[in-house]
Order: C-alpha cells, then sequence, then structure tokens
C-alpha cells in the first residue's frame, strides 16, 4: 500500500515570491468509508456477527463520547487516545478573563506508536502536475518517514502553531505555505489546551 499525493503547479500569490510558479504537495482525497463499511469489515476479521459488532461500535462511541466531554483522555484501542482542546486568546488581568476569548474547540488525537510507526513506514508516491493539468511525472517517497507528535509543541517556518504556543498565522493545512495562513484558525490568540 502507498499514499498518494499530487504536487501541482501554482503560481504563488503570497510570500517573498508572487507571481512565481512553485509545485505544491498536497494528499490525494479519497473516498469516505461510512460506518456500516468499517462495521461490515470488522465483524470480518474478528469473527463475530455484524449485529454484535454494530452493538459493540455503538457502545463504545458512546463511551468516548460521554467521558471525552468530562475532559479524560480516552483511549481508541489500538488507534491512539483522544481528548477535547480549545484555542483562546491570552490576556494579562483576570478580570477580562470570559467565555469571549474562546475561539474553538478542537478534538485532539494523538496515535499509538505503533499507528505512527505503520505511517512511518507507509510509501508515498508523488504524481506532478504542470500548470495546465498535464502529468509531467511521478515520484515514490524516500523520506525518513517522520511523523509529526500532535503532543509535542510544533511551530511552523513563519511562527504558527499547530498545537501549543501561539498562533501567529503559520501555515499547517495540507498545501504547506502556499496560502500563508493558518489552517487552525489562529487569531494571535494562545492554544490552552485541556489536560
Amino acid at each position: 500500500m502507498a499514499l498518494k499525493v499530487k504536487a501541482k503547479e501554482r503560481e504563488m500569490k503570497i510570500g517573498k515570491n508572487p507571481g512565481v510558479y512553485r509545485y505544491v504537495m498536497l494528499p490525494e482525497l479519497y473516498s469516505t468509508l461510512d460506518q456500516d463499511k468499517v462495521i461490515s469489515e470488522a465483524a470480518i476479521r474478528s469473527g463475530v456477527t455484524e449485529g454484535v459488532m454494530r452493538a459493540c461500535w455503538e457502545g463504545a462511541g458512546k463511551v468516548i463520547k460521554a467521558w471525552a466531554t468530562e475532559g479524560h483522555s480516552v483511549a481508541l484501542p489500538g488507534l491512539g487516545t483522544m481528548r477535547f482542546g480549545l484555542r483562546a486568546k491570552a490576556v494579562e488581568d483576570v478580570n477580562d478573563v470570559k467565555a469571549s476569548l474562546i475561539k474553538t474547540r478542537r478534538i485532539i488525537f494523538t496515535p499509538t506508536q505503533e499507528l505512527k510507526d505503520e505511517l512511518a513506514d507507509t510509501a508515498i508516491q508523488i504524481t506532478c502536475y504542470d500548470r495546465n493539468g498535464e502529468e509531467v511525472k511521478r515520484v515514490t517517497s524516500a523520506d525518513p518517514g517522520t511523523v509529526e507528535d500532535p503532543e509535542a509543541e510544533q511551530g511552523s517556518d513563519n511562527g504558527g502553531s499547530t498545537n501549543g504556543g501561539t498562533d501567529n498565522g503559520g501555515s499547517t493545512g495540507d498545501n504547506g505555505g502556499y496560502n500563508g495562513g493558518s489552517t487552525s484558525g489562529g487569531d494571535g490568540g494562545e492554544d490552552l489546551d485541556k489536560d
């Protein structure tokens, strides 16, 4: 198996070289597997009936939702943990603290080491397209397979934040520095994750 990525030649609108064309990498969009398909496959792989698997799936979902909204970091068996967090502006004076400082609520997923290792070992196939949409090259990855750690503070080259610290508008999205804006919806506020 391999992850598919496309590199499209695009004109840079902002940044150091506006008007210059660069190849920007984006993941290929995969189709979404609906819940019924996942339950069916899980039932086959575990040797239980679909009805039993559906009951277990729905029960686990209710437990995860209930505990996560009570402030717990909840284990997702075989995958990692999930917890809620938020992005909010920081203020100097305690009298200025109010609910309106909260900008977004977040769901934070932390994968298991096993899942990160699986992703690190998965090849990436890149298909390059020129500005006219013509395929010009195919590349198979030879990168070290580094996987981002969502629990560690990660800043972009221009000062943005994906988790922790101040979000000053760095880009952390699929298209790298192409759009120059923050995909996390930050506005200079601090990321205050709920532990």
